[in-house]
């Protein structure tokens, strides 16, 4: 039984490193604003993504992710929310 948990708590270690989200982003489009906002995207990307990482946990994504209607991450969910929150057009 140990082997077993031990195998299955490697296992999701080894895999966290494997899966990173990457945003897809409509530069073309104004998003919400009158202007466009493409010229900020590398930094929001960056910024974003250091948030989502400061404030998520292992335990913690993988709990958000069983609950979660669209089966995503809590650092998912807080990276889309951020890029959306900064006025672009997230696609995925």
């Amino acid at each position: 039984m140990r082997k077993t948990i031990m195998l299955v708590i490697i296992s999701i270690l080894l895999l966290q490193g494997c899966a990173k989200y990457e945003p897809i982003i409509d530069t073309k489009g104004k998003s919400k604003f009158e202007t466009s906002n493409a010229s900020d995207i590398s930094n929001d990307i960056i910024l974003c993504e250091k948030l989502a990482k400061n404030n998520t946990t292992l335990l913690g994504n993988i709990s958000f992710w069983l609950i979660s209607p669209k089966a995503e991450t809590q650092y998912e969910h807080i990276v889309k929310t951020c890029i959306n929150n900064r006025g672009h057009s997230l696609l995925k």
